[in-house]
Parts: structure tokens; C-alpha cells; sequence
């Protein structure tokens, strides 16, 4: 029952690796790579001035003093914010100051909002108590190009006195 066993040894289920072999895991199925994670938002916080312009592609939060032009993908200024200059990206929230032109596709501001500048836009929303001094435009949009067509008319060709052409049509902001 206790007696010694023989020193044989049962052989291993696996084979070691080489130290200096590379390993190679092979799967079936590949896993999705998840979607890149959006960068966080650039914030400067009340307390800070900036003389100079602002650029970059990300979201930036600003509750600063700011002169100079801002150009960034997306902009919120805060209820704190001044800034003297002109504003331009996809989208801006503004719940501060603003001394300058304005220039986005989404335009929101907020009851606190004071803006002294004309706004370009796609779109505007102001809610109550907003304060703004200047020009609304809206973004022209070009026409697509006619494939195909028949070539622009000539100058004999110009519409009767009084009439717009429908490519030089002006409507208000």
C-alpha cells in the first residue's frame, strides 16, 4: 500500500515554449474593436485671460476672459465667459459675453447669453432673457451643379428688368 513507486515520471499534456519563440494566439473569431473614444473637452475656468487666438478640433469649455478669435469643433461658454473676437465652429453654446461675429453651423443662446456681433448660422435657438444686438444670416448653400445641363444663358439672354434670377434670390435672416 505504502510501498515506493518507480521514478518514472508521466510524460506532460503540454510542451513548454522557448523563451525566445514568439507566441501566436489564434482565435477563431475576431472581437470588434470598439469605437474610438471621444477626446475630452479642453476647460478653462474662471479666473484665466487669454490674449490671443484659440484654435484646435476638439470641445473646448471656456468660463474666461478671451481676446482674440476662437476656432475649435466645439465651443460652450460658460456664464462667466467675455470674450472679444470672432467665434467660429460646428457647434456653439453661449451663456456669456460676446463682442464679435459668430460663425457656426448650431448656434444656442442660453437666457444669460449677451451677444454684441452678427451670427452666421444653420441653425439658431435663443431662450428668454437672451440678449443679442446684430445681423442673424443664415449659411448659403450652394445649388448642386446641374450634369448635363445646357450652358449658362449669355448676357443677351438676362431676365426682364425687375426680375431676380433664381441664383442671385436674397432672403433675410
Amino acid at each position: 500500500m505504502f510501498a515506493k513507486k518507480k521514478d518514472t515520471a508521466p510524460a506532460p499534456a503540454f510542451t513548454p515554449l522557448a523563451q525566445n519563440e514568439p507566441v501566436q494566439l489564434v482565435s477563431p473569431v475576431q472581437a470588434p474593436v470598439p469605437p474610438p473614444r471621444p477626446k475630452p473637452a479642453s476647460m478653462l475656468a474662471q479666473g484665466v485671460a487669454i490674449k490671443g487666438d484659440v484654435m484646435g478640433d476638439g470641445e473646448v469649455h471656456l468660463d474666461c476672459v478671451v481676446q482674440g478669435d476662437i476656432r475649435v469643433g466645439k465651443l460652450v461658454l460658460g456664464p462667466n465667459a467675455r470674450v472679444e473676437g470672432s467665434l467660429h465652429a460646428q457647434v456653439i453654446e453661449i451663456h456669456g459675453r460676446v463682442t464679435g461675429q459668430v460663425s457656426a453651423k448650431q448656434v444656442r443662446l442660453y437666457g444669460t447669453a449677451v451677444v454684441d456681433g452678427d451670427i452666421t448660422h444653420e441653425q439658431l435657438a435663443m431662450e428668454s432673457g437672451a440678449q443679442f444686438q446684430g445681423r442673424s444670416l443664415k449659411f448659403q448653400r450652394q445649388a448642386p451643379a446641374p450634369t448635363g445641363a445646357a450652358p449658362a444663358p449669355a448676357a443677351s439672354q438676362a431676365p426682364a428688368p425687375g426680375v431676380q434670377s433664381p441664383s442671385m434670390a436674397v432672403y433675410p435672416g
